[in-house]
């Protein structure tokens, strides 16, 4: 049956992509000065479901209480076009088509635009204007100041970013830019996170051989926040960075149930906390064989203290013990399931991170391997990677486990082992 399920998905994204890359084509022969480009994509991802803590419980004592992301074929093609207009105006887009076969389901199909803005210049500055990737910061693993397109970082298997809702202006010379950014500026006032309504500003400055980048933001509702950050080539094979940022509020979840009673509905609630700080430091070293290693460290202000994880381990602990008082399975898996919650409250698990990325790069290979550590609990999230790059063929594999104690947050996380597999054709 899954080789079936995956035959079809095949076929079905084959008549997809080339519906899709046949209208891509003719658009941009029928439009003078059309830059016309994408790619296919065909993955396969293999998880494996974690047999401990609050998901694993509540999906044993009833099953399918918690959902957990299955194993899954995913098949997708990727446009991207960019039209010279009038007045020197570039309209840009990026868009995706997806035929996704979870393992034990249907096949799913999806189509979203990734991109779509135009841009142009007036008065020494460049702008541009619609649906757009902004990345800012230094870091690798986490980047405090990325207050604009707040980017998942440390996917499995990446992927192309879905862009913000947006207003930008740059003016940049040899050594200064500054940018300004209305991000979302149509969004409800209730919206969170990267889909709140925010005004952000990004000064950068070189000076010799250190990039110095400033950033200011002003949310609609989480307030001002004001961060800094430094690249520093410091040699041939030394390379230093840091950033920092101090927030007026943040947007999290909390539970309003941390002890061993049962809840009747949900207790995980959005709420807006105090302010905090996010601070990261890291650094590079390369040799002349290009093998790499990176080493960062950074506190998440906005992650749940060890207080908090330590109370919602003791609430997991004690949510079993109501079916000796002859409590239905189905409210404490309910709760346990609930639990769940706390995986998404903030980027980062944990307040405090180590993380550490061994590559080496020879000819069209690259292998890596990357160590996240929580030293609070003594987590581990390891992952091994390959990567053959060829002239428009790209195939890439890696490995994904969790390891430490028990009590680990990371071993609590619903999946436990993940391997990938995807290979990429441009065009």
């Amino acid at each position: 049956m899954g080789t079936f399920l995956l035959r079809h998905a095949s076929r079905k994204l084959t008549m997809l992509c080339a519906w899709l890359g046949a209208v891509s084509l003719s658009a941009g022969a029928l439009a003078e000065g059309a830059e016309v480009s994408g790619q296919l994509r065909g993955a396969w991802v293999q998880r494996k479901a974690a047999d401990a803590g609050p998901l694993a419980d509540a999906n044993r004592l009833q099953s399918n209480t918690a959902t957990i992301e299955p194993s899954a074929a995913t098949m997708q093609t990727e446009l991207r076009a960019a039209v010279h207009v009038a007045g020197g105006i570039t309209l840009n887009a990026v868009a995706t088509l997806q035929a996704r076969s979870p393992e034990g389901g249907p096949i799913l199909t999806n189509g979203w635009v990734n991109e779509a803005f135009a841009s142009g210049q007036a008065l020494g500055w460049q702008w541009s204007a619609g649906k757009k990737v902004v990345s800012w910061d230094v870091g690798y693993a986490f980047r405090p100041n990325d207050v604009v397109q707040q980017e998942v970082r440390r996917t499995l298997a990446a992927e192309a970013v879905t862009g913000r809702p947006l207003l930008m202006a740059e003016h940049f010379d040899a050594d200064t830019a500054w940018s300004v950014v209305l991000v979302n500026p149509l969004e409800p006032q209730a919206n969170t996170g990267g889909q709140e309504a925010a005004l952000a500003v990004r000064m950068y400055q070189r000076s010799g051989a250190v990039d110095w980048h400033g950033f200011a933001r002003q949310g609609e509702h989480t307030g001002t926040s004001l961060g800094a950050a430094a690249a520093w080539v410091a040699s041939d094979t030394i390379e230093l960075h840091a950033s920092v940022r101090a927030y007026q509020h943040v947007d999290i979840s909390v539970s309003n149930n941390t002890g061993v009673n049962l809840s009747n509905t949900n207790p995980w609630q959005p709420t807006l906390a105090d302010g905090g700080q996010q601070i990261l430091l890291g650094g590079t070293w390369t040799n002349e064989a290009q093998v790499s290693l990176l080493l960062e460290a950074w506190h998440d202000g906005a992650a749940m203290t060890d207080g908090q994880w330590s109370a919602w381990t003791t609430r997991n602990q004690a949510l079993p013990t109501w079916l000796v008082r002859r409590v239905p399975a189905s409210a404490v898996a309910g709760n346990l399931a609930w639990q769940g919650n706390a995986f998404g409250v903030a980027s980062s698990l944990r307040q405090d991170n180590v993380f550490a990325r061994l590559s080496w790069q020879h000819d069209r290979w690259q292998t890596a391997l990357d160590v996240l550590y929580t030293p609070a609990d003594q987590g581990v999230i390891a992952t091994a990677s390959v990567l053959w790059s060829g002239e428009h063929f790209k195939l890439e594999g890696g490995l994904r486990a969790h390891y430490g104690p028990d009590d680990a947050v990371v071993r609590q996380l619903p999946v436990q082992r993940q391997g990938y597999v995807v290979a990429t054709w441009a065009f």
